[in-house]
């Protein structure tokens, strides 16, 4: 029996969405908006925190400050029952807030310290004999935290493969000019890759969805699930492909954690056993609910309102 169901590794910040705001904002003195609220954020911690809720056993694996906002996040973690036997808690460390600039639209732009602890995440921060106790290795984004180059991806992947675990990845535009032959080692041992369109698109050089998917194929990863927005997700294995529709009539309000909540549901349904197809049912369903409020892990406050919205979307009956 595995002591937990997902280990999750990687960023854990705290973040001040401002919303909303236009893009005219600096030439105005003083803007008054309609919320400033302080919630936390992070791949990894918003993956920690929906999976938790989704009724799995999570785990964090990351580096926080010993200062107000990381002894904050290490509460919530505690309070959400995600396990935090391997959160590194640095004494030397500032812990990273992102402040997220939200258009009315919901797309957002955020404002980060480059020296805070998402930046000194590296390999230390990774146990990886406890991977023997988890189903699942997830990494929250390739490339976020910068300290966790290809090397130090490929050594995680590996010794996760080797336990028997499912892992997956999400990942971010490259923060320091990385390319795909820098994680090209790393990727042939994920089974689970999940990009959005713009970010794979940038990565591999092609606009073509399922090029881009075949990109990462060639790489080793079994299973290409692209996030494509109010289209959806594309997925794609060595055998099939094939989109899977996004829940309409969503009136989005912030975007921020959309893809960590997507990518959270996929994994919950992974667990289940459900079929692929569902996966992205289930992954858009929660996805959806997390942009209709302010902040990353706002929205989705338990599995009910996710399986009802999910169950209405393959119109049946739970």
């Amino acid at each position: 029996m595995k002591k937990v169901d997902v280990i999750c590794i990687g960023g854990a910040v705290v973040d001040i969405p401002l919303q909303p705001v236009h893009r005219d904002i600096f030439d105005i003195e003083s803007y008054p908006i309609d919320n400033i609220s302080m919630t936390v954020g992070g791949d990894a911690l918003n993956q920690a925190i929906i999976i938790s809720r989704l009724g799995h056993k999570s785990a964090l694996m990351s580096r926080l400050g010993t200062d107000i906002p990381g002894n904050y996040m290490k509460t919530v973690c505690e309070t959400e029952g995600i396990v935090t036997e391997e959160l590194h808690m640095d004494e030397t460390a500032t812990t990273s807030i992102n402040v997220g600039l939200v258009t009315a639209d919901g797309e957002r732009t955020f404002v980060t310290n480059r020296n805070g602890s998402l930046w000194r995440t590296d390999i230390s921060d990774v146990n990886l004999e406890a991977f023997s106790d988890a189903r699942v290795i997830s990494l929250g984004s390739i490339f976020n935290c910068p300290l966790l180059d290809g090397q130090a991806l490929e050594m995680i992947f590996k010794k996760a493969r080797e336990t028997g675990a499912i892992t997956c990845a999400d990942f971010i535009k490259p923060r320091l000019k990385e390319t795909l032959e820098d994680i090209r080692g790393a990727l042939k041992y994920v089974d689970y890759l999940f990009p959005n369109y713009d970010e794979a698109s940038l990565l591999t050089g092609e606009t073509d969805i399922e090029k881009i998917a075949n990109q990462f194929l060639s790489c080793g990863v079994g299973v290409v699930v692209i996030k494509n927005g109010k289209r959806g997700c594309f997925i794609k294995t060595g055998e099939a492909s094939f989109n899977v529709a996004a829940i309409p009539g969503i009136q989005a309000i912030d975007s921020i954690g959309a893809g960590d909540n997507f990518v959270s549901g996929f994994i919950t349904a992974i667990l289940e056993g459900k079929a692929l197809e569902d996966c992205g049912r289930f992954a858009n369903a929660a996805a959806s609910i997390a942009v209709q409020s302010i902040g990353a892990t706002t929205g989705v406050k338990n599995r009910v309102i996710v399986e009802e919205r999910y169950y209405s979307y393959k119109g049946e009956n739970k």
